[in-house]
């Protein structure tokens, strides 16, 4: 069982799932939490990562920082997406080995797997075909990630563990047209075409291909979940077992958004994987499931978005 009182270094606790585990930690009574902004500590900086693990000596590290974004993102930032994630996961895994680290939690995503997996996706699935071209450059860092998890688990017995989650959604999820996934992109995409007199939305692709949502508040209780369990394997999907089709997906949340126009879509636009859906049957044999079903995760992340909007406008300004 996790101690109270232990050192937990949250890496990325400003985003979507650091900030979920944050609130989860906080929750369960964890009374000795760490984190630094990125301009208090750049984690793509090796000695600056090793410093910082050299004077706080965190007995626990949950790394949920990265650079993240949809299609378009990874289109044009391809780069970015591979070596700067690279650099985050390379330092925090390594300086939590170095300096004893007793559990780490290494998050990733189910973009991972191959493009033509079966359907759904099992851990064993991992390396056997090739990935979605789209975002293949945060997958080949992700894997990289996953393999420095399962090599330290056999070659010094660490207790470090991967855990992948399906598409996540939430507070404090990216609502920039520019950079953000699929649901926060439809929630603002519904809003505004709302507020413009139920003007016609526009969703990219044909809206066939079927994808998996999980509130990132069930990720943060996964991640807790772990934390006080002794885990058999170093690789767990995590995840509902159930998709939707993109189409079913807009038709949903136009629904709770309260608009009224037409949906079109862009057939010369990509539809990214057929189909993304995760075998949870791992972390479900190991005794964790998900608790926030879809609709009532998209009402309460709607109602997050209105809370927030203006600083969401502000930050994007700045930005």
């Amino acid at each position: 069982m996790l101690d109270k009182d232990s050192k937990i270094y949250i890496a990325g606790h400003r985003g979507m799932v650091g900030s979920a585990v944050k609130r989860k930690l906080e929750q369960e009574g964890c009374n000795n939490l760490i984190y630094k902004s990125s301009s208090e500590l750049d984690l793509r900086n090796q000695q600056g990562v090793q410093e910082f693990f050299n004077q706080e000596q965190p007995e626990v590290v949950i790394d949920a920082a990265a650079r993240v974004g949809g299609i378009m993102a990874n289109k044009e930032y391809p780069w970015q997406f591979l070596y700067e994630n690279l650099e985050i996961q390379n330092n925090i895994i390594a300086a939590s080995h170095q300096q004893d680290v007793e559990k780490l939690i290494f998050l990733g995503s189910s973009c991972i797997y191959p493009k033509h997996a079966d359907q759904p996706m099992g851990e064993e699935s991992l390396l056997t075909g090739s990935l979605e071209p789209t975002n293949q450059w945060y997958a080949i860092a992700k894997i990289a990630g996953v393999k420095m998890v399962d090599a330290l688990r056999r070659q010094y017995d660490r207790d470090y563990v991967s855990l992948m989650p399906t598409n996540l959604y939430g507070p404090n999820d990216n609502f920039d047209l520019k950079t953000s996934h699929v649901l926060p992109a439809m929630i603002r995409k519904f809003h505004e075409a709302k507020g413009d007199g139920d003007s016609p939305v526009q969703l990219w692709g044909t809206g066939s291909p079927r994808r998996e949502f999980l509130h990132v508040d069930d990720v943060a209780d996964a991640v807790f979940f772990v934390l006080n369990s002794e885990m058999e394997h170093d690789l767990y999907n995590v995840g509902t077992g159930k998709d939707i089709s993109i189409k079913g997906l807009a038709l949903l949340v136009q629904r709770i958004v309260g608009h009224k126009g037409d949906i079109r879509w862009d057939h010369s636009k990509p539809n990214g994987t057929p189909r993304k859906l995760m075998n949870v049957s791992r972390m479900t044999k190991a005794g964790w499931t998900y608790n926030i079903k879809l609709e009532d995760g998209i009402k309460a992340t709607y109602e997050w978005f209105l809370e927030n909007l203006d600083e969401i406008k502000k930050v994007e300004i700045e930005s």
